[in-house]
């Protein structure tokens, strides 16, 4: 009769640990899914301000002479300027977009007789292809989809408090954290780095760590600051363009700042934030003026053209030298996980990954 040995009852031992360890991990990474994503999103954006901090940072050391206390007022600052200006994009936008939503529908009969020439107009056109009834149609189309927003809203009445105070919380956590990263990050990072030199033999593993974890952070930080200035000159655009088209079609030129703010902001969604933007402004001069909407659209398109294939390469410099497959791979994948979050952060976070490919044989050479 065979006989178990010390080595292998370990050997079983260590077989099933294995995936008991593998399913005990899924299930805590599952449990703490929300948290590990505040935590990665704040990391993403203490990331992204570090070239703001670092230029602030330059600007006090050039005023005030050289000081390592300049280092956290400089974040304080950074953070400062960035909160204000989402404050500031929010409270600007928010009342405007409501504003001309609200005038658009009171002074829709107006437009409406006026662009279309009433359901006369109407009417007419639906009989020239061929539709006797296109009034009906028109208003048995429009009752439904006001029916079933109505259905939605009143299904999801009862859970939109405890929706918007799960988001307020979520987002109240990702600043604190990432306020928190800018100060104290830097310094726990050096002191992991003195930890690992003071064992011996360690050096050269330390070595490559620190140089993939710059390199990671040197994407995510490249990557933001040329992707806000291209979105800077690309809301600077189209908040002169509805300038100008206000001053031909004598609607209010305070549009242009918002118009301009909405652009920018959803300049910063890679591959369709632009066009989501230009049409969203598109919309919403259609509200005041529908020639001067359709008049934007078509000059906007032909600007993001030369945006695209001109001057964005220029600024961007192809910064992450990503083809465009992995590019839109990476969207399609974060988009789908994290929804619009996913897709802002997903060109970054393949950047990173590319890091650890090229420096895969020298992280495979350290273990053998």
């Amino acid at each position: 009769m065979a006989k178990y040995s010390e080595s292998d009852t370990y050997k079983m031992i260590k077989f099933w640990m294995i995936p008991v360890v593998i399913v005990l991990i899924f299930f805590l990474v599952q449990k703490a899914a929300t948290g590990l994503i505040i935590v990665g999103v704040s990391l993403f954006l203490a990331l992204a301000l570090r070239p703001l901090v670092r230029k602030v940072n330059n600007l006090f050391n050039h005023l005030f002479g050289t000081s390592k206390k300049h280092q956290t007022a400089s974040a304080v600052m950074a953070y400062i300027i960035v909160v204000a200006i989402i404050g500031a994009i929010v409270a600007i936008v928010g009342p405007v977009v409501v504003n001309e939503t609200a005038k658009f529908v009171a002074h829709f009969p107006e437009t409406f007789q006026n662009t279309f020439g009433g359901w006369d107009g109407v009417n007419a056109f639906g009989r020239s292809i061929g539709i006797a009834d296109l009034q009906a149609q028109i208003n048995n189309g429009i009752s439904d989809i006001s029916n079933n927003i109505l259905g939605i809203l009143g299904n999801n009445l009862m859970s939109s408090v405890g929706g918007i105070a799960d988001i307020a919380t979520k987002i109240g956590l990702s600043l604190i954290l990432t306020l928190l990263m800018l100060l104290q990050g830097p310094e726990l990072l050096n002191q992991l780095w003195d930890s690992l030199d003071d064992r011996k033999g360690n050096q050269k593993a330390v070595n490559v760590a620190r140089r993939v974890v710059s390199k990671m952070a040197g994407v995510v930080s490249t990557y933001v600051s040329k992707q806000v200035t291209v979105a800077i000159l690309d809301g600077t655009v189209a908040a002169a363009l509805v300038f100008i088209l206000s001053l031909i079609f004598g609607f209010s030129q305070s549009l242009a700042l918002p118009m301009g703010m909405i652009t920018m902001t959803f300049y910063l969604i890679p591959m369709f934030g632009q066009f989501i933007g230009g049409t969203l402004v598109s919309l919403i001069l259609v509200f005041s003026n529908p020639l001067a909407g359709a008049i934007f659209a078509v000059i906007y398109i032909v600007y993001a053209q030369v945006e695209n294939n001109v001057i964005a390469p220029k600024i961007q410099g192809d910064a992450l030298q990503l083809q465009a497959l992995v590019i839109l791979g990476a969207i399609v994948i974060g988009m789908y996980m994290f929804g619009l979050l996913g897709a802002i952060i997903s060109v970054p976070i393949a950047g990173c990954i590319k890091v650890l490919v090229e420096e895969f044989p020298n992280i495979r050479a350290l273990r053998e």
